[in-house]
């Protein structure tokens, strides 16, 4: 989709901010006022630890309790670089796993959310292990307001998916502090492949799937953001001065 009057990269860096932005008309209180203003939806796309085996009763509950229905894997549109739709598997979504992003600005490490949200890591693990992001970009740095890295569209204009969208989960007492990783989305139940990082810790009202935490790499994403952004969008909002492009994207499953 592009914007009369701009050119294309920018019109859909432009879209990317109604599928990111999200995040700032989202965020609580009075700082809920100022970030919409500033950046509108996070459209297309905070984060609580994953308890694992020994955890609270209620994530156990809702990783036995997940079924490919509560998912709601659907096509949808784009479908850029489509490697089909994932079939959930409840037995293998409970996996624990880790990720290493290997950028262009160095290594980044998450540990999945495996039982908190359990369709989400699900369908990240599908796409990772058919080399969705390799090779991809970030496409957006926010500096104001809300601290976010957004990624995941293989475009890098901020409109692209992958065919299929799904649902929400694990947003109940969500919050966003430096470290998160989460679904960006274009409204509820529309979760693709695009994510963000904070980098920072960001205010945010519980309407973006956490999924992920960054357990090395941080020092990576705040080096990216303090190199700043282009201000394409709005002022602090824009796309990342340095180029940050997934050059490998590893899953190693625990054991």
């Amino acid at each position: 989709m592009l914007i009369p009057g701009v050119t294309r990269r920018t019109g859909r860096i432009a879209a990317a901010a109604a599928l990111l932005i999200g995040l700032g008309l989202a965020a609580a209180s009075s700082a809920a006022a100022d970030n919409a203003s500033t950046l509108g939806r996070l459209g297309q796309s905070s984060v609580r630890a994953d308890t694992g085996a020994g955890g609270a009763p209620a994530a156990t509950a809702q990783r036995q309790a997940t079924t490919a229905a509560q998912c709601g894997f659907v096509p949808a549109v784009p479908a850029d670089r489509f490697k089909g739709i994932p079939a959930f598997n409840p037995v293998s979504a409970a996996r624990p796993y880790i990720v290493t992003f290997h950028t262009t600005q160095g290594d980044i490490t998450i540990r999945a959310l495996t039982s908190a949200a359990p369709c989400t890591t699900f369908s990240f693990r599908f796409l990772i292990e058919h080399g969705y992001y390799d090779g991809t970009h970030c496409h957006r740095l926010t500096t104001q307001r809300i601290f976010v890295l957004q990624c995941g569209d293989p475009t890098g204009t901020g409109s692209g998916g992958p065919g299929y969208s799904f649902n929400d989960e694990n947003l109940a007492g969500a919050t966003y502090p430096a470290g998160t990783v989460a679904m960006a989305n274009a409204g509820p139940n529309t979760n693709g492949s695009q994510f963000f990082f904070t980098w920072k810790d960001t205010t945010l009202h519980p309407n973006y799937t956490p999924f992920g935490v960054v357990i090395r790499g941080l020092d990576v994403l705040q080096k990216i953001a303090a190199a700043g952004e282009d201000d394409q969008n709005n002022p602090g909002d824009g796309y990342p001065n340095l180029y940050v492009q997934f050059r490998d994207v590893s899953v190693h499953m625990a054991r």
